[in-house]
């Protein structure tokens, strides 16, 4: 009985003994953890990995589109408008684009429609007709009826509307020319064609002046803001314009607009140094609100007081993607570059050369680096050629022994030199 009570405490104790070793390690390692989250806290890691990367010096602007663009309008243009050729098509000189209704188009169209159920329940009812020629024209017919199906092109609809009222005429006036009802078919197609004169007499086409891109957003300040003058251009002008920025051109019905399709403009205001500094025929780039970048050219700039510089820049990309705008936000790009890619605190400079500290399996060497381009944040850099290292004095054995940087390698950010053996 006694050696049981002994043996069930030693059992006992063991548990307690191993709760408490768990109890302990765990506690261990909550406390390492914990000491890791502070020093992350406390200090972020002071070790950078290089990766390639692309820099830029850039600042967001708002932008005045100018363009070289013409509004076309015809006589009639309060009796409202078809588009013939789409917004944003490509159009040709001299080709149709819209045209005007007439003035009593809708009923003219209908009592065309009206004559044309006459004349076909007429042809109908010749059923002892069943001519060759009036079978082949039936099937010309529902040839000309699938192509309607089958296209949504408004000229080709347009094309082939007419080849079927020709086709139908060209049935009526056989069946009339060979039936007792000749007479009365004879007197409805003359009426159609009576009401189809005054109809096409009193419709409007207009062509387009010059080729380029077609647009029916018009905003009245197509001769205001134009390409043949910047020189009226300045800040009061263009704020006094009262435009807000990305907002949409509002579709006309009256008129549209050929624009040219190979270039247009920018002009915008800036306050930067790069700005004050920038001469005509820089090349630049800017970043539109769909993330594409393109080439600009500065073509015109005046210095609009002593921090404020009108700068226009020409594009001759991406046209078509400003023809809904008049004012827009964008990013004016002063330079980029890609290549290795390491922040401004991993950089130190000793006698006018520039140096990273490589970080290898805690072995630090110093590495002599070439910095290629710079903003407030980041650097883009390189290694010296070996060409470069001999015009900086170094020798042909100090030249086979330097170490270079590379990709992925490790670099320390605020390094301090003491510590590089």
């Amino acid at each position: 009985m006694k050696n049981s009570k002994v043996k069930k405490q030693k059992t006992t104790n063991k548990k307690q003994m191993h709760k408490s070793v768990f109890f302990a390690i765990l506690l261990i390692i909550s406390l390492y953890f914990l000491y890791i989250i502070y020093l992350l806290v406390r200090e972020p890691t002071d070790i950078f990995t290089i990766e390639e990367g692309k820099l830029y010096l850039e600042e967001t602007c708002v932008g005045y589109v100018i363009r070289d663009e013409v509004v076309v309008q015809g006589d009639n243009y309060k009796n409202g408008m078809e588009q013939i050729k789409n917004e944003g098509e490509k159009v040709a000189k001299n080709e149709t684009i819209f045209r005007y209704y007439s003035r009593n188009e809708e009923n003219l169209k209908s009592q065309i429609t009206e004559l044309d159920a006459k004349i076909q329940e007429t042809v109908k009812s010749q059923t002892d007709l069943y001519y060759s020629d009036v079978k082949l024209i039936e099937d010309q017919i529902d040839g000309e009826i699938e192509k309607l199906h089958q296209t949504t092109d408004v000229t080709k609809l347009a094309e082939y509307e007419k080849q079927v009222k020709q086709l139908i005429d060209k049935k009526a006036k056989i069946v009339g020319e060979k039936s007792p009802s000749g007479s009365y078919l004879e007197q409805l197609n003359n009426q159609r064609a009576q009401l189809e004169k005054e109809l096409n007499a009193g419709t409007e086409s207009v062509k387009a002046p010059k080729s380029g891109i077609l647009s029916y957003k018009v905003d009245g300040l197509e001769e205001t803001l134009n390409v043949e003058n910047f020189s009226t251009l300045s800040k009061e002008y263009l704020e006094n314009l009262n435009l807000k920025t990305g907002k949409l051109i509002a579709t006309s019905d009256e008129c549209g607009k050929i624009i040219d399709n190979f270039e247009a403009y920018i002009a915008t205001i800036s306050d930067s140094k790069e700005s004050k500094e920038a001469k005509i025929g820089d090349k630049v780039q800017i970043r539109l609100s769909n993330n594409d970048e393109i080439d600009a050219e500065i073509t015109y700039i005046s210095q609009e007081n002593e921090e404020e510089t009108l700068l226009v820049l020409k594009i001759d990309k991406e046209i078509q993607e400003l023809l809904n705008y008049r004012k827009i936000s964008f990013d004016l790009i002063w330079w980029s570059h890609k290549g290795l890619k390491v922040p401004n605190q991993s950089i130190i400079e000793q006698d006018g050369l520039q140096y990273v500290i490589r970080n290898r399996a805690g072995y630090l060497s110093k590495i002599l680096i070439k910095v290629k381009k710079q903003n407030n944040k980041y650097s883009i850099i390189s290694n010296y050629t070996s060409e470069e290292l001999k015009e900086l004095g170094y020798t042909s054995t100090e030249i086979t022994n330097m170490r270079n940087i590379s990709i992925y390698d490790e670099i320390m950010l605020n390094p301090d030199l003491s510590k590089v053996k």
